[in-house]
């Protein structure tokens, strides 16, 4: 016996499924909806700062202090593209400040930061632990694939990354530093990742709907370098991987709770081995755990190319698109699948 559960989210899908009293795929939790938006509780309304165009952030951001709240009111847009261009702006979010707009407060869809320019290495830094960007819908300049310009680069006579690398690249949210907290924004059109978490713990990436990260050749919603989070309760879509990660020694991630809403460029979540970095290892990060996700996708959900230090587990996962565990995990070894749902007419599979 099975039972079909259905989203809060727009969508005509169930998001997870019951079989002899266990749920397998994504389910929302106290805190609200998988995406976040309207009917998410932990909503920003005030800050110590208020502040409605581009001039008024920077000197915010300079001035504000652990614990006050940057907040940027619902309706406002700031076109970061001329300054970003000409002066290389980032907006630099100092230790333990909040970044806020209200997404899903009433019908607010949140502030709205946008660039348009392609070279916009990032817009958006976390400069210190602790700090929080949330409610805020993030846009970058580049949504499409560009697959011709990757076939040119790669191509029989290309010539490689030094052509490939000649289109900038963009980051929407990057990091060095410890318990960065994403949660409740909209992240789209970034080259190389919405979220880049490029060192340190405790990064919880929550709530969040991240699409159009889909540059052939990188294109990644989170992508860690030598980083561990916990990323949960997302929506993902029209992404090359929505998760994906270096596979350095310490490169870990916990991703439980997310949705794969369907249109995927590759796999969908993914750890790199020695072999892509070429460093004469087989390493693929240290520690995975995947469960409790949704995959609408077609493409596989999961390829793990390498071994991990520690493990990998894949379970009570729902892959509505895939009939057994071969066609939805690609793995090298350290990797247990278990557990899991498998096609729109789910049976586990312990």
């Amino acid at each position: 016996m099975f039972c079909l559960v259905w989203p809060c989210i727009a969508s005509e899908q169930p998001t997870w499924v019951e079989i002899e009293n266990t749920v397998y795929g994504a389910k929302s939790d106290e805190r609200g909806p998988i995406g976040g938006g309207n009917g998410y509780v932990n909503i920003i309304v005030k800050g110590d700062y208020i502040v409605k165009d581009l001039d008024e952030l920077l000197k915010a951001l300079s001035k504000a202090k652990a614990g006050q709240t940057v907040f940027i009111p619902a309706d406002t847009v700031i076109d970061l593209t001329a300054r970003i261009y000409i002066e290389e702006v980032v907006l630099d979010v100092p230790q333990g400040v909040t970044l806020a707009g209200n997404r899903g407060h009433g019908s607010s869809k949140g502030a709205l930061f946008t660039s348009d320019a392609l070279k916009t290495p990032v817009m958006i830094r976390a400069s210190g632990p602790d700090v929080r960007i949330t409610g805020l819908r993030i846009h970058g300049p580049n949504p499409k694939r560009y697959m011709e310009h990757h076939r040119r680069s790669f191509g029989e006579g290309g010539e490689g990354h030094k052509y490939y690398y000649k289109l900038p690249t963009s980051n929407g949210i990057t990091t060095k530093y410890p318990r960065l907290e994403v949660d409740n924004c909209e992240i789209s059109g970034f080259s190389h990742a919405g979220i880049y978490l490029m060192t340190a713990e405790g990064h919880h990436i929550h709530h969040n709907y991240i699409h159009h990260c889909q540059y052939q050749g990188l294109g990644y919603g989170v992508c860690h370098d030598t980083a561990s989070s916990l990323i949960e309760h997302n929506l993902f879509n029209w992404n090359r991987h929505s998760i994906a990660g270096t596979g350095r020694p310490g490169n870990s991630y916990v991703a439980r709770h997310n949705i794969e809403l369907g249109i995927s460029l590759s796999h969908c979540f993914d750890m790199h081995g020695g072999r892509d970095r070429k460093d004469g290892t087989d390493i693929a990060g240290t520690s995975i755990e995947i469960y409790n996700n949704t995959f609408r996708s077609q493409q596989t959900p999961i390829v793990i190319r390498g071994v991990p230090e520690d493990k990998c587990e894949v379970r009570h996962n729902w892959f509505m698109e895939h009939s057994g565990s071969l066609e939805a995990v690609r793995s090298s070894g350290k990797t247990k699948v278990f557990s899991n749902a498998y096609t729109n007419e789910p049976k586990a599979v312990k």
